[in-house]
């Protein structure tokens, strides 16, 4: 079946996301790994993603973790530092598809908050024909319910969807509803899967 939408998700295929990264820079590796391992993190991320006050979630969280408090802030306080640089291939081949005319779509774990302050800064947030954005949902990835919700708002059916995630339990999730999918591992690979099913020429995917 022919592909009538390409999907892309954002963090670590658009935009890197490595909060670790950040924090190994700021407060250093020991205390950074120290705080990882105490704190989760990540599972309060995900709350945010559910739709949840960005910063009333993670505020909350540092005042049930004192030890860590001012760092946890951080990740509301200097959310953009974490949320860097843009993968510059990944945006190039969003432009591509979208100038031959191909409907690209996000579908994407991402806050209410955290959306609204990445769309300003990050334009090609913008230039997709619709974004599917987690917060907004109510669902995260990789519930089976934000990929159906994706089906029935778009009306495009599973087969003729191709997806692209850095997440295997995403892509995995996707795969079990029939949609075509591409394990992002670096835009490289993503624009030689674009090429192999005819979507963009090796020059257009360059």
């Amino acid at each position: 079946m022919t592909i009538h939408a390409v999907i892309f998700d954002i963090g670590n295929v658009l935009i890197e996301w490595q909060p670790e990264r950040y924090y190994d820079a700021v407060i250093g590796k020991d205390r950074c790994r120290a705080m990882f391992a105490s704190v989760d993190l990540h599972g309060m991320n995900d709350e945010i993603d559910r739709g949840g006050d960005f910063k009333q979630v993670i505020y909350d969280t540092a005042e049930r973790y004192p030890a860590f408090r001012d760092e946890i802030r951080m990740w509301h306080d200097n959310w953009l530092d974490l949320a860097k640089p843009a993968i510059p291939q990944s945006v190039r081949l969003l432009r591509a598809l979208r100038a031959k005319g191909i409907k690209v779509l996000a579908l994407t774990n991402f806050g209410i908050g955290t959306w609204a302050i990445a769309t300003p800064v990050y334009d090609f947030l913008n230039e997709f024909d619709h974004a599917y954005v987690s917060g907004h949902m109510g669902v995260i990835k990789p519930d089976a319910q934000i990929y159906e919700m994706l089906e029935r708002d778009s009306g495009l059916a599973p087969e003729s969807l191709l997806f692209t995630d850095d997440r295997i339990d995403n892509i995995n999730a996707a795969q079990a509803r029939g949609w075509r999918t591409h394990h992002f591992t670096g835009p490289q690979g993503w624009a030689d899967c674009l090429v192999s099913y005819g979507l963009l020429t090796a020059s257009e995917a360059a």
